[in-house]
């Protein structure tokens, strides 16, 4: 299914947090895009399947241009795009906690000779009219990076099945440790293959060797252990607003019990959630 997401609202409201998500989560994102171009931006994508999912920030930097917004919606949703309206709202107290942080400067303050306070109240009169057709309105007033983004998995994606990109890594110490991993494992407690002449020259990867390593009651309990670990760990993850998930097994050379268990856990993650890969980094090396 092709996708539109039209990201409007209030300034301050969290929009540049809101798309950073959503480029973690396969939208392609296009921040502050004059509205008279919308039209003709969707007639290019369409000529290309690489493009379902389509992000576009609109907001009041682009000033006099929401008239041009709503007839955009309305050529949108002729298109063979389903489109949806996300409206970030914020509570005028916390936009100027927010703005006073920053100290960025709001789209309108000149207008009103340097008053946020009169800028957010114009501002909110402007976007009135896109506010009442919105799909989704979110206040982020009181929310913090996490909730918002998880409120975004709700809408989007029903869930955090697709929020979280596990990416399991095998690898041999002695090639040295992955710098991109967020959790790593040393698997060398356990029996190596290697020493078995008739597996040396195999991997994980075969069920010769596969089977060795997952013989030995001590590499099963060390699975169902880690595994509990992982399932434990991942959803505080996300609620952390985190979005991707490294977890590199090792062994002494990537080539036999790491490349067995990294095996498992694709296998064990597959099951849950739907942006699972594994890559055995050091397995061609010999």
């Amino acid at each position: 299914m092709k996708e539109i997401i039209l990201l409007t609202g209030v300034s301050g409201a969290g929009k540049s947090t809101a798309m950073g998500f959503m480029e973690d989560i396969g939208y392609y994102c296009i921040d502050n895009m004059p509205a008279e171009l919308i039209p003709e931006f969707i007639n290019l994508m369409e000529k290309s399947d690489a493009y379902s999912k389509i992000a576009i920030v609109a907001d009041m930097r682009s000033r006099g241009v929401f008239p041009a917004f709503q007839s955009a919606v309305k050529d949108l949703k002729k298109s063979d795009y389903t489109v949806k309206i996300v409206y970030l709202d914020i509570k005028n107290h916390e936009a100027l906690k927010r703005y006073k942080l920053t100290r960025r400067k709001h789209p309108f303050s000149d207008k009103f000779s340097g008053s946020i306070e009169d800028a957010l109240k114009y501002e909110k009169e402007l976007l009135s009219p896109i506010l009442q057709n919105a799909d989704y309105v979110i206040d982020t007033s009181d929310l913090a990076t996490s909730e918002l983004r998880k409120r975004l998995a709700e809408i989007l994606l029903g869930g955090d099945k697709e929020v979280m990109n596990i990416h399991v890594i095998s690898f041999g110490f002695k090639h040295g440790i992955p710098t991109d991993a967020d959790f790593v494992l040393d698997v060398r407690c356990l029996p190596n293959p290697y020493w078995k002449e008739e597996l040396r020259e195999k991997s994980g990867l075969d069920k010769e060797v596969y089977d060795y390593v997952f013989g030995k009651s001590e590499a099963n309990e060390l699975l169902e252990k880690l595994e509990a670990l992982l399932d434990y760990l991942v959803p505080l993850y996300i609620k952390e607003g985190k979005s991707q998930l490294v977890i590199a097994i090792g062994c002494t050379g990537g080539n036999h019990r790491s490349v067995a268990f990294a095996e498992r856990l694709k296998e064990h993650f597959g099951r849950e959630w739907e942006n699972v890969t594994v890559n055995h980094r050091d397995i061609e090396r010999r």
